[in-house]
């Protein structure tokens, strides 16, 4: 029997002509030569926590589960091989052992390394990049099987290219990412006024490695995330504090609340107020990859822009005041984050300081109304859509967003010509493959 496929929300599914599930790269690279023989596209999978169809195929999809070890720690220059495979709460844990941290993630490690970085996944923090802008080269895996060896000094177009790739090149088994040494994080958690943080917004985002806002839909509050790189010895929060903050307050208070939102609309405001009521002050000093990601078990889809930092302020403003006047029933905060300009082809940060501005909606609710209003705040400042997340973008409209777009084209002309790894998400969004119609 077909298996059915579906991603993390539950929203995408499909059933595979075939799910294959190499142990290795030799056994990669011959499960793509089967589909090339047979005529079937390829799509690779890991954790599916892409929004989009992104990893949606009916032909064979490759599941990378059994590609996650760390095949070499050089402590001496932070240099680390690793299958593309791996989950980056086990990456990170096994860094943390080797003393070596990533410089930067995001607040979800349940991702595949491979899928975080072909969708251009990042952190916050105005002096720090994507994670893609520190993978030092890679190994992909050809549409006809073979195995190349991408780098800067090698192929320069291709390591741009491969480093937020879609998934559109082919099918990566390794990653050589450059990594720091362990650090520690102190982060403060408090709810602030709105107009008080905005106003004063530079300046918090330059004063801290990474500050994050939240702001609290319906309310005039926002939450912030203020955080500080250190050497102090670890202080974890209490077992008490913790489970209210983590466990009762961000998945099953938040939870209950949006799914009580979904079916009674007209109350939501009143149920915002009151969450925002009980966020208390939330402080935590630990090992960088134990502060960086938060737990997710409320299931919600979303959609994020990145764009120029310089409108953060007016485009965040004119979200919250959408919410306001078209009463959109969502409880879930509107999330703020910034990185540094990168270079690879695709980053939603190429070229750029870059602010991120993202939207959520519980499942089973509705979105795209939501959404759509959103994007069309973010297309007026020249937004890039997260390439695994919620939108209605397509080639024609975001090839004039993409400087090097053309330079990316003529890579995956050059790998993938035939289109073997082109699903309909990616004929989409990036237009069909030079030799063979989408």
């Amino acid at each position: 029997m077909a298996e059915k496929w579906r991603n993390w929300a539950r929203q995408q599914a499909c059933v595979p002509a075939r799910v294959e599930r190499p142990a290795d790269e030799e056994q990669l690279s011959a499960a793509i030569k089967r589909a090339a023989r047979e005529g079937l596209r390829v799509r690779a999978v890991g954790s599916g926590h892409s929004f989009t169809d992104t990893c949606l195929t009916d032909g064979v999809m490759i599941d990378q589960t059994g590609m996650q070890r760390v095949l070499g720690v050089d402590r001496a220059t932070g240099l680390v091989r690793v299958e593309a495979g791996v989950k980056l709460h086990r990456l990170t844990a096994e860094l943390h052992q080797h003393g070596l941290a990533l410089e930067n993630q995001g607040d979800i490690d349940t991702q595949s390394l491979a899928g975080a970085l072909a969708t251009a996944t990042h952190g916050t923090g105005e002096r720090f990049r994507n994670l893609s802008a520190n993978v030092v080269g890679c190994r992909l895996v050809t549409a006809t099987g073979d195995v190349v060896e991408i780098d800067e000094a090698r192929d320069p177009d291709a390591w741009r290219a491969a480093r937020v790739s879609v998934g559109a090149l082919g099918v990566i088994s390794s990653y050589t990412l450059r990594c720091v040494p362990a650090f520690r994080i102190h982060r403060i958690d408090e709810v602030r006024p709105a107009t008080e943080v905005l106003v004063d917004l530079d300046r918090l985002v330059a004063e801290h490695d990474h500050f994050e806002v939240m702001a609290l839909p319906h309310t005039d509050k926002v939450l912030t995330y203020a955080s500080q790189r250190t050497d102090r010895p670890a202080a974890p929060p209490g077992r008490l504090a913790a489970w209210w903050n983590d466990d009762l307050l961000s998945n099953a208070g938040l939870g209950a609340a949006c799914h009580f939102g979904r079916l009674f609309p007209g109350a939501v405001p009143r149920v915002a107020r009151a969450l925002t009521g009980v966020i208390g002050r939330y402080e935590q000093l630990n090992d960088s990859h134990r502060v960086y990601a938060h737990k997710r078990r409320v299931r919600f889809t979303e959609m994020e822009y990145a764009i120029p930092r310089v409108h953060a302020v007016e485009a965040l403003e004119r979200v919250r005041a959408l919410i306001v006047a078209r009463w959109i029933p969502v409880l879930f905060p509107i999330e703020v984050r910034f990185t540094a300009p990168d270079d690879a082809f695709l980053s939603t940060a190429y070229g750029r300081d870059t602010a991120y501005i993202a939207v959520h909606q519980v499942v089973r609710a509705e979105y795209e109304p939501f959404f759509r209003a959103v994007e069309a705040i973010m297309d007026e400042y020249e937004g890039r859509p997260h390439w695994g997340k919620r939108h209605f973008q397509s080639a024609a409209t975001l090839a004039a967003r993409y400087p090097a777009w053309q330079d990316f084209q003529a890579v995956r002309a050059r790998l993938d010509p035939h289109g073997l790894f082109t699903n309909d998400y990616v004929a989409r969004v990036l237009g069909a493959p030079a030799g063979r119609e989408a």
